[in-house]
């Protein structure tokens, strides 16, 4: 397939001086139409980013801090029978911790309950508060008492009741009395906090580094202020968003921490892609503005749009898991990819048009600009070309390596080791441990109908892991329900718990449901291992067939499909020899948990896929483009390694930078993040898409680009190439 072929080509040679360009394509038009109407186009993203980002400061509040559940489970069936025939005594109630020196019953104590019962009735969220009842809520040396604050709201309006209540209660603490409010909804109050203000502290460290290497890509500090400006639009867009559709459902926080990143990368990503192709369409041919700005988007756009069409696709494959935190983070991160795309498919060669040779102002003094071909990635293709195997067993070997670990990894939902132990939930948590034993911050609800209430009790007190049964509850609304609250044997992190509630499930009658907090978690783990093979499955299958569209080569777009795998796996075999064995926990300041967060294998993986993907697309559009006005497999290697190599290394250091950041946060999760997706990214550049992908290049040669007969017929034709 060479450049002569009518299917490659957007349209005839325009005649005209110096003109050996093409009538630009559908992307190339919006490009120049975008500079030809810059005030129009300035004015719109204004009006936008005015309008969507005046919602904007109300994100932090707005947003959910719960829905880490696995919707249609058990688990979350009893909490809402719980919260509604029980007097709001689910798994999303407040527990109030009063701890004294001294009993329980000496006035000055009871004083301080009343207190804490009267500071918590006060909330409307809360539905009734039960005071402390001897020999279930009093300790047996009678100096630590716990109140339940029923749930009267949703999860969501818990955790934000436990961010207005925990402050007031800890406030009542003194004279040798301690208050402290725990349980599920407190635990992912603190947790959120913990972990939101990690990641701002993070953020504001790697803002540093991130501005100077962009200034070291792009060479001048004009061009260097791109991504930001397509950031700052994208992001503003996207939580103003997010703050809008929170109205008509729950959305995580946790989705605008991660637009926040991928709103940075992806456009720091795009801008150097497109200011790369726009500085070397201008000087190479000496093309006007608007002509250079049409051959980028024909060019690198194209390349664009298809890396965003799959970051989208892989996160969409995230909505498969039936939780609402997932699907929310997952939408969150779609909007924020969705709002920089846009924008740099018209904002960025507005200001392009506009800026003109002025984009290489306050360039850095060695800098040659307009340079687009590298020499040094350039002279680093030619030596992948004449010595593949050397150079790609090397990498290969690496990665399978680094990846043989994986095979003994084990994931778990976060326990409270993952909040810090002066916060509220934890020290409550430790507190009842003490006091009631290591199962009591874990206890089991069990909801049985009124008719089988007897033998239910009987075999939950028999089972094994079970320390004690409390007296059967009857729902007073005379629904027929009937709880049993049991206390396990160990902690709730504790793998045997899950066997425990599997022999309670397995032996209760029919019409029984086992639920409670620490349930909640293990049904939730139990869906994301089952939905982990079907997401990477769907990811994988929906990354090749848009490489396959846009490249119509199904060689090559296997193979760089594959590829990602090698990286992925990479990653997560660091982080078992990490946070799973404990290797490397002094230098990073943490205590392992001996498994990996459970939402790791499938949250991480698309995001992953996403970036390798996103470099990938860069790599194979640029050796498309040169395939398709050469014919030659070895100037489609060399060219697409001199032309994108930079941009894909600069891009990575961002990336690998910011998210190296997040594993000098404090809390676990951020650490986790940090160390899976700044190894991935490491990796994945360094040795998939900077030798492993193009010795794959080499090798198949023609057949990388070749399309057989039939797929020709079915498949759109969209070139790279540009005249």
């Amino acid at each position: 397939m060479n450049s002569s072929a009518p299917v490659l080509t957007d349209g005839p040679p325009q005649s005209g001086p110096g003109s050996a360009a093409a009538r630009p394509g559908l992307l190339g038009r919006l490009g120049v139409w975008s500079v030809q109407h810059f005030k129009t186009v300035l004015v719109g993203w204004l009006v936008v980013v005015a309008a969507l980002g005046a919602f904007a400061p109300q994100v932090t509040t707005a947003l959910s801090g719960a829905g880490w559940q696995a919707n249609g489970s058990d688990s979350v069936k009893v909490r809402a029978l719980a919260q509604d025939h029980f007097a709001g005594n689910a798994s999303s109630a407040l527990q109030i911790v009063v701890h004294a020196d001294r009993p329980v019953t000496d006035p000055a104590v009871q004083q301080v309950i009343t207190r804490a019962e009267a500071t918590a009735g006060a909330d409307p969220r809360v539905s009734v508060v039960i005071p402390p009842q001897p020999g279930a809520t009093v300790s047996q040396d009678g100096r630590t008492a716990i109140l339940l604050a029923g749930a009267k709201a949703n999860p969501d309006e818990m955790v934000r009741a436990a961010d207005d209540l925990k402050g007031p209660l800890a406030a009542l603490s003194g004279n040798g009395v301690q208050v402290n409010a725990t349980g599920a909804s407190v635990l992912w109050s603190d947790f959120n906090t913990a972990n939101h203000d990690a990641m701002m502290k993070s953020e504001i460290m790697s803002w540093p580094v991130t501005l100077a290497i962009l200034v070291l890509a792009f060479g001048s500090l004009v061009a260097a202020g791109l991504p930001l400006l397509l950031t700052m639009a994208g992001l503003a867009a996207s939580a103003g968003s997010l703050v809008l559709i929170s109205h008509l459902f729950p959305v995580s926080i946790w989705a605008m921490n991660f637009a926040m990143m991928f709103a940075l990368a992806l456009g720091i990503d795009y801008a150097l892609f497109l200011v790369m192709r726009f500085r070397g369409a201008r000087t190479g041919r000496h093309r006007g503005t608007a002509e250079a700005v049409g051959e980028t988007m024909d060019t690198a756009g194209k390349a664009v749009l298809l890396s965003g069409a799959t970051v989208l696709v892989s996160l969409s494959a995230v909505m498969l898991v039936p939780s609402p935190a997932f699907r929310s983070m997952a939408g969150g991160i779609m909007l924020a990819v969705l709002f920089v795309l846009a924008a740099t498919l018209t904002l960025l060669p507005a200001v392009l048009g506009r800026l003109g040779h002025r984009v290489d102002a306050l360039a850095l003094p060695w800098v040659r600009t307009g340079e687009q071909r590298s020499p040094r990635f350039a002279a680093w293709g030619e030596r992948l070309w004449k010595h593949p195997l050397r150079y790609g067993a090397l990498a290969l070997v690496a990665l399978l390596a680094l990846a043989a670990p994986v095979i003994g990894l084990r994931t778990a939902m976060p326990s409270i080791t993952v909040i810090p132990t002066t916060d509220s939930a934890r020290a409550g948590y430790t507190t009842v441990q003490q006091a009631f034993g290591p199962g009591a911050p874990g206890t089991l609800q069990v909801l049985t109908p009124t008719s089988q209430a007897a033998r239910s009790a009987a075999t939950v007190a028999a089972t094994p892991g079970i320390a004690g049964v409390m007296p059967t509850q009857a729902a007073a609304d005379g629904s027929g329900w009937s709880m049993i609250q049991a206390v396990p044997t160990v902690d709730p992190s504790n793998p045997q718990l899950g066997t425990t509630v599997h022999t309670l499930r397995a032996e209760l009658p029919h019409d029984t449901l086992v639920g409670g907090a620490a349930v909640e978690n293990l049904d939730l783990q139990h869906l994301l291992t089952q939905k982990t093979p079907l997401v990477i499955g769907v990811v994988m299958g929906l990354g090749f067939l848009l490489l396959l569209i846009a490249l119509r080569a199904p060689l090559i777009s296997a193979l760089g499909t594959a590829a990602s795998l090698l990286s992925t796996g990479a990653a997560f075999g660091v982080a078992r020899l990490i946070f799973q064995d404990g290797h490397g926990a002094g230098l990073l300041g943490f205590h392992p948990q001996g498994f990996l967060d459970g939402w790791a294998p499938v949250f991480f993986f698309a995001m992953i896929f996403a970036i390798a993907m996103d470099y990938t697309v860069f790599l194979l559009a640029s050796a498309k483009e040169h395939y398709e006005r050469t014919g030659d497999p070895k100037e489609a290697m060399v060219g697409a390694m001199a032309h994108s190599g930079r941009v894909i290394f600069a891009a990575a250091a961002v990336m690998v930078a910011v998210f190296f950041t997040f594993s000098l946060s404090g809390p676990l999760p951020p650490k986790e993040m940090g160390v899976v997706l700044g190894v991935a990214v490491l990796l994945d550049a360094a040795l998939v898409r900077l030798v492993l992908l193009p010795v794959l290049l080499r090798l198949t040669g023609h057949a990388a680009w070749h399309t057989p007969a039939w797929l020709d017929r079915i498949l759109p034709k969209i070139p790279f190439s540009h005249g």
